[in-house]
């Protein structure tokens, strides 16, 4: 699947001037119904730079597997609203599995970013927040390649899970290019600092500071780039920094298939609204079998039904975070058979060749089908 991954987010401003299409908030209106999510609890909260907070979760044994996660996934929090009962926004995870015991979103306050704001101002050691299971398709899933991680602002959330992982969990060369405002917005300062002592023979920091250098060029990504054209890599920050690296990383040579980059979409629906209850479907159904996780399930898919929505009603742990086809964690491969899906932005014309579809909108036509996730 092309590396092009699609995530919900409040936006991301520093670094370079952010579009208007990442200032953006996205409000999800509340469902009277019960919602769906897990209570995680606040075990810290730290102050990373005037403006950044990293907040810690633990998560309760009882569903410590549900939270498993990957280095550059994400988290959406219900967060309360006056105005709405409450609103949905997804942040990056910037802990790493397997190397933190617990979970760490971290947070920028952006200029009228009620979500922002409201965790930075209201989370403290000992409160409790809804939180769904984590998602997200910009992930580092193997440890084979030397990384060139490009970064703006608190983009460098998800880059640093992944930097984190290719470190401590294999023997990877790591370079990490990251712009900021100036040396105050640095978030991760001090860690980095020590990962660049600890791992000196494997790690190099490129700070930009657009106060001494002014912005980035496509020419200096383009130069950093073409001298480490072995490494895969990944992006993230606001729409014109990734616009503008992988308009160097074209310049450079470098294949496609290797680059990753995180997709900002704003958030229309109400993904912790509660599913309606199944009545149990009298009309035709299909054949089905989907292969998630290792597991084979087998069942019939009934036609008036999602793919997501039938998952979960069986238990299935699927992924998922928006449920109205604008995160792309749903998505899956038709490997045999035929299933409709809604009209979606979240896929490019690549992965619709390659066969992909998103599961919370698509519902079965021929079968017998089987899919993959």
């Amino acid at each position: 699947m092309p590396g092009i991954a699609h995530r919900l987010a409040e936006g991301i401003d520093e670094g370079i001037p952010m579009g208007p299409a990442q200032s953006a908030e996205a409000i999800s209106i509340a469902s009277p119904a019960p919602v769906i999510g897990h209570e995680l609890i606040v075990v810290d909260v730290i102050q990373e730079t005037p403006d950044s907070k990293s907040i810690v979760l633990r998560c309760p044994d009882a569903f410590r597997e549900l939270f498993a996660y990957r280095s550059g996934q994400f988290l959406t929090f219900r967060i309360p609203s006056d105005r709405t009962g409450h609103v949905a926004r997804s942040y990056s995870l910037s802990s790493a599995p397997g190397i933190d015991d617990d979970l760490k979103v971290t947070v920028k306050r952006t200029v009228g970013g009620y979500g922002s704001n409201w965790l930075c101002d209201n989370l403290a050691q000992g409160s409790t927040i809804t939180v769904l299971p984590p998602s997200g398709r910009f992930t580092l899933d193997g440890d084979e390649d030397d990384l060139l991680l490009f970064a703006a602002g608190s983009g460098i959330t998800p880059i640093m899970s992944i930097l984190k992982t290719a470190l401590h969990r294999s023997q990877s060369s790591v370079i990490l290019f990251y712009a900021n405002r100036d040396h105050a917005s640095i978030i991760f300062r001090r860690e980095l600092e020590e990962f660049e002592a600890a791992f000196d023979d494997r790690l190099r920091v490129v700070h930009w500071l657009d106060d001494h250098q002014g912005f980035p060029s496509f020419e200096d990504i383009a130069t950093i780039a073409a001298d480490n054209p072995s490494c895969a890599t990944f992006v993230c920050g606001p729409a014109p920094f990734m616009n503008m690296v992988n308009e160097g990383i074209r310049k450079a040579g470098l294949p496609p298939e290797r680059h990753h980059q995180e997709v900002f979409a704003s958030l229309s629906g109400d993904p912790f609204a509660a599913r309606p209850t199944p009545t149990g479907s009298t009309g035709p159904s299909v054949e089905t079998v989907v292969n998630l996780a290792g597991e084979a399930h087998r069942f019939d898919w009934p036609m008036d039904r999602t793919l997501v929505d039938v998952l979960l009603d069986r238990g299935v742990d699927v992924p998922y975070s928006c449920r109205s086809g604008e995160c792309g964690s749903c998505a899956c491969v038709v490997v045999a058979g035929k299933v409709l899906m809604s009209e979606s932005d979240a896929l490019d014309p690549a992965d619709l060749a390659e066969g992909y579809v998103l599961g919370c909108q698509s519902r079965p036509d021929a079968g017998p089908i089987e899919i993959a996730f």
